[in-house]
Formats: structure tokens, C-alpha cells, sequence
């Protein structure tokens, strides 16, 4: 349950950081290798020979043409992979649409801010409540919410939460057909408008 709560919290990042460190880790191994090869660890006749053997780089120029076209073909598909890494690093966080059951022949299916705007009207309606909103965020099969409430300045915090896990939250796994609803609630002080200063 507590690794579901915490998509209500944030966007996962583990799968961008498992690849950084991926990529980090390979450039490090290859780093340390040619730093190792250039002490002399591997014979001080191999440090003074270039890189690459004589015998590929007779290849190479044999082949020159060839060369060039996987050269620039390597680099452009790392051009694309770190794009599309880039891409989908800052892309927006999904909003689920929920399914309910219904009828055999039927489906019927809830948008996904309808079902926040919902929420958001019904949190905002709670006693020390000036407004609040809320947002369905992380894939369909498993749903996270969000919710953000700003209290005014006489609210009794621990009141206010526990009318939302009772007359919002509970309503909503009901009504939504939800076993779990892992949500994240961030609480502001409302703004409050200073009385006109009298000279």
C-alpha cells in the first residue's frame, strides 16, 4: 500500500534514474578502462600503441565509406534515444479516465477532470474549507489522486481531513468502483483580504 501512496505524492522518476545510472555507470567502466590502459596497467607496451588495433583500422580505411555511414547511423540513433529519453522525461503526467461496470452491453466510462471537478466542489464544500481542487493522476488500472485544500485561518485542520476521508473520499471510491484511491492531500492557508485601512 505505501508504494502505491506514493504515486498520489509525485511522478515516478525510477525508471529515468535507473537509466542515468545505467549510462553513467557504462561511461565510468569505459572511463577507468582507458584511464588504466594509459597508466601502463596492462603492459607499458600497450600504453604506447593507439587504441585501436592496427589491424581494425586497416579496416576502417578499407572500408571508409562503410565507416562513415555506421559512424553517422550510431550517432544519430543515440540523438534520437536521448530526445525521446527527453521526451518522455518532461511529458505531461497521464489523467485516467475511470471505467465503471454497468450493464453486459454497456460502458460506461468517467473523464478523467469531471471526476476531480467532482471531487475539488464537493471538498471545497467542507466546513473550514474556502476552496479546493483536485486532480486524477497515474494509469487507469490504478488511479491516484491528488487534492489540494485551502483552509481558512480559524480551520480545525485535523477536523477538515478527517470530513474529507469521510464524506469526500469514502463517497468517491464508492461511487467510482474503487478497492484503493491512494491520494495526496496538501493543505495553503487562504487568502484573506485585509480590512480597508481607515485614515
Amino acid at each position: 500500500m505505501r508504494k502505491r501512496a506514493r504515486a498520489a505524492v509525485a511522478r515516478s522518476a525510477a525508471g529515468d534514474r535507473s537509466l542515468a545510472v545505467l549510462v553513467g555507470g557504462l561511461l565510468l567502466v569505459a572511463g577507468t578502462l582507458v584511464a588504466l590502459l594509459s597508466y601502463g596497467v596492462f603492459g607499458a607496451g600497450r600504453s604506447a600503441r593507439p587504441l585501436l588495433d592496427p589491424l581494425i583500422i586497416e579496416a576502417l580505411r578499407a572500408q571508409a565509406l562503410a565507416a562513415r555511414l555506421v559512424a553517422i547511423g550510431a550517432g544519430l540513433a543515440l540523438a534520437v534515444l536521448g530526445v525521446v529519453w527527453a521526451a518522455r522525461s518532461v511529458r505531461p503526467e497521464p489523467r485516467p479516465d475511470l471505467h465503471l461496470t454497468g450493464l453486459p452491453d454497456t460502458r460506461i466510462v468517467i473523464d478523467s477532470t469531471a471526476a476531480a471537478d467532482a471531487i475539488g466542489h464537493q471538498a471545497a464544500a467542507l466546513p473550514g474549507v474556502g476552496r479546493a481542487r483536485a486532480r486524477l493522476v497515474g494509469p487507469e488500472q490504478r488511479p491516484a489522486l491528488r487534492i489540494t485544500l485551502w483552509l481558512a485561518d480559524d480551520a480545525d485542520v485535523r477536523a477538515v481531513l478527517a470530513a474529507l476521508e469521510r464524506e469526500v473520499l469514502a463517497q468517491a471510491r464508492e461511487s467510482l468502483e474503487l478497492d484503493a484511491l491512494p491520494v495526496a492531500v496538501r493543505l495553503e492557508l487562504d487568502a484573506v483580504t485585509p480590512p480597508p485601512r481607515v485614515a
